[in-house]
């Protein structure tokens, strides 16, 4: 019997952006699994009445040409299964540059792979606080909450990024440093006229690439039913936000594509709580500091573990003092840094300029290294301990962690905040299967989002 051509695929170019078009997937009635690697027809077999597929990957924090080597692949698997769209997943803040998650080079990859003279780009997600105004973003400081909104180049937080700072607000200005290809943009005010006036748009582009501004759910319908109309003959490439996920959603509930959403079980709270941290965002930063308050422990990777040779006694000590931490039930955060102004960066950035490393280098090294060894911390700890729920915190560095745990795939069991939903882990592994994860960007929560983890409460 032929089964159901799959409505989506997608890539997210880090963990907690490939979690977060998981969640609003999920939430629109779309049975949907996340895998962790490139997945096989067998791997889906194993989920029944699937209907969306996502691959987390980790291109946001890789070169223009080891994107090649890692988007090239993954768009070919993707697409073998003949989904009705295919999304590549960016951050809804657009995180990019020409030297590294460079959103450009994967139009190019993706208009290749898809055969697409046009790349369609919806950036905005007004659900998560993302705007996009005559091709300007702006962007709320956290995603949910009452946070002034900025314009993403005088944000407080992303216009100091440590990889990817924010210095234009105009995305079309900002893509058109990162790719050569003709650039156009659907604004607001034919977005306000409808369905037909887009269509209309669409039609008569000539240019390589078309962005798409958005301000409110109503904007997303309109161009989510633009999108699923443009998806009759072949699979439809797009790029951006999880404003896509929830433009189609829309669309699809309209057009009675798909049903009644998906009910969860109560979370519920468990302790104690492991919390890996990769993530310098000011709002992780309070995190931290409201979680230490109420009781958990901390522990501050150093520096050090940069370095190979010291890599394996830190783990090691680190491991053992988790471990005699959850035997007194405490909760637990591992660090890299509290904040932008934590010396672990200074030292860090010395010691691989100290080894000839570039500047623009130097941040891809931290994420890569550091991520593994939050990643092998976890891993021997839950050889020891059991373990039921583990909260990763930046989405640079839970790509690199999470990959040292043998997953195979997420599904989301609920919701904690809008972006980071709860998921169970499917791996082969039984000291991995079943434990429960949240991944959260640094942008995500409020202050008290790690004791709203440990307790299973929606925020």
């Amino acid at each position: 019997m032929k089964k159901d051509k799959l409505l989506l695929a997608y890539y997210g170019d880090d963990f907690t952006g490939a979690t977060d078009a998981l969640e609003f997937l999920t939430l629109a009635g779309v049975k949907t699994v996340l895998f962790l690697r490139k997945p096989e027809q067998k791997d889906l077999d194993r989920f029944q009445g699937i209907q969306a597929i996502g691959l987390a990957g980790k291109s946001r924090s890789l070169s223009p040409l080891e994107m090649e080597v890692e988007l090239f692949p993954a768009f070919e698997n993707l697409k073998s299964f003949e989904p009705k769209h295919f999304h590549y997943k960016v951050c809804s803040t657009f995180d990019s540059a020409p030297h590294v998650g460079n959103i450009g080079k994967a139009i190019e990859i993706g208009s290749d792979v898809f055969n697409q003279k046009t790349v369609l780009v919806s950036p905005s997600a007004p659900h998560l606080g993302r705007f996009c105004v005559f091709g300007n973003l702006f962007a709320r400081m956290g995603t949910i909450g009452n946070g002034e909104i900025y314009r993403i180049d005088r944000h407080p937080s992303m216009s100091k990024h440590p990889v990817t700072p924010a210095d234009e607000a105009d995305l079309t200005l900002h893509l058109a440093k990162q790719t050569e290809k003709s650039i156009n943009l659907v604004n607001l005010t034919t977005i306000e006229k409808g369905r037909s006036a887009v269509v209309e748009a669409v039609t008569n582009n000539k240019a390589d690439v078309l962005f798409f501004d958005g301000f409110n759910l109503d904007h997303l319908k309109t161009i989510g039913s633009v999108f699923n109309q443009l998806a009759t003959e072949k699979t439809l490439f797009s790029v951006g936000s999880s404003g896509i996920e929830m433009a189609l959603g829309l669309a699809w509930k309209q057009e009675k594509i798909i049903g009644n959403k998906i009910e969860f079980e109560p979370i519920g709270e468990v302790s104690p709580l492991l919390v890996l941290s990769g993530s310098c965002s000011p709002v992780t930063s309070s995190q931290i500091e409201y979680a230490l308050q109420n009781g958990f422990l901390e522990i501050a990777l150093e520096s050090k573990a940069v370095e190979i040779q010291n890599q394996e006694a830190i783990i090691k000590n680190t491991v053992n003092q988790i471990i005699e931490n959850f035997n007194q039930g405490k909760s637990t955060i591992l660090h890299t840094s509290t904040g932008l102004n934590d010396p672990r960066i200074a030292e860090t950035e010395l010691f691989f300029k100290s080894k000839g490393i570039t500047e623009n280098e130097i941040q891809k090294q931290c994420s890569s290294i550091y991520g593994k060894v939050l990643g092998q911390v976890a891993k021997e700890v839950l050889k020891t301990v059991e373990l039921k729920r583990i909260l990763f915190a930046g989405g640079d560095t839970s790509s690199y962690a999470a990959s040292e745990l043998d997953i195979l795939a997420l599904e989301m069991i609920g919701s904690i905040a809008p972006g980071a939903p709860l998921c169970k882990a499917v791996s082969d592994n039984e000291w991995v299967n079943g434990i429960e994860m949240n991944f959260k960007g640094g942008q995500v929560g409020t202050a008290d989002y790690f004791i709203k983890v440990l307790k299973g409460e929606k925020l």
